[in-house]
């Protein structure tokens, strides 16, 4: 997962990063084929460059060598909602067909079964980012037909599409699990673009609670390299807090 997060990421580009598997992959691409990424944390660090895996957003790592350290209202006013970011990354405990995302309870908001987080930055995120990538390991639990709560927008859903509701982010647009990559289609609802090697599509759509559309021309995915490997399990997080 953190493999196919980095490849989706090009040189150049601005990205609100959040821990844990996205901070991998960002951190994975800039050591590989993105020397340029320009990586933005919720906590103020404006182009970070952290020599070791920071462990949350207000790890001091982050600080050391970055272009600068501005303020969260700056973040979120200044660059997130500025339209200055290129691609935000996310996870949730529900991601729908739509791609929408909650992140605050499982069950009814009244009497929840779990209460969650909350949603943090990440509807902000999900509403200003050019794009959105979601990293999520794939399961009917995890992917319902609609989530229990709407904390983040996806592509469309019971309160209208972004267009109608006028966001000026461009939403999730890739969703990267366990077993393959999910890409809304054009009506929004999410469809498999993209399987890992070894991997049966019929057993990938027993793990979402739609019936899940296919691509008639799946991406190819090669395995992780030799060198991802190893950046991943001995530079980046030899000490496995993540992996």
């Amino acid at each position: 997962m953190a493999v196919r997060a980095a490849h989706e990421l090009a040189d150049g580009d601005v990205v609100f990063v959040g821990i844990g598997l996205p901070n991998l992959a960002c951190n994975l691409a800039r050591a590989t084929h993105a020397p340029n990424l320009v990586l933005i944390y919720e906590s103020g660090a404006v182009g970070a460059v952290p020599e070791r895996l920071p462990v949350s957003i207000g790890d001091p790592a982050l600080v050391t060598d970055s272009l600068g350290v501005a303020s969260m209202a700056d973040i979120f006013q200044f660059y997130l909602q500025g339209g200055r970011i290129d691609v935000g990354f996310l996870g949730g405990a529900q991601v729908d067909r739509y791609a929408n995302i909650n992140s605050t309870v499982i069950g009814p908001y009244a009497k929840p079964k779990v209460r969650l987080p909350g949603s943090g930055g990440a509807c902000e995120i999900a509403i200003h980012a050019a794009r959105v990538i979601v990293v999520a390991p794939l399961s009917a639990r995890s992917f319902p037909a609609d989530v229990d709560f709407y904390t983040s927008p996806g592509q469309a859903g019971k309160y209208g599409t972004r267009a109608q509701l006028q966001l000026p982010g461009g939403g999730p647009t890739r969703i990267v699990t366990d077993v393959g990559i999910l890409e809304p289609a054009a009506d929004g609802e999410l469809a498999l673009v993209a399987v890992y090697p070894g991997v049966d599509v019929a057993q990938i759509k027993t793990k979402v609670g739609w019936a899940l559309r296919v691509s008639a021309t799946l991406e190819p995915v090669p395995p992780p390299t030799a060198e991802e490997l190893t950046l991943l399990r001995d530079v980046l997080d030899p000490q496995h807090l993540y992996l």
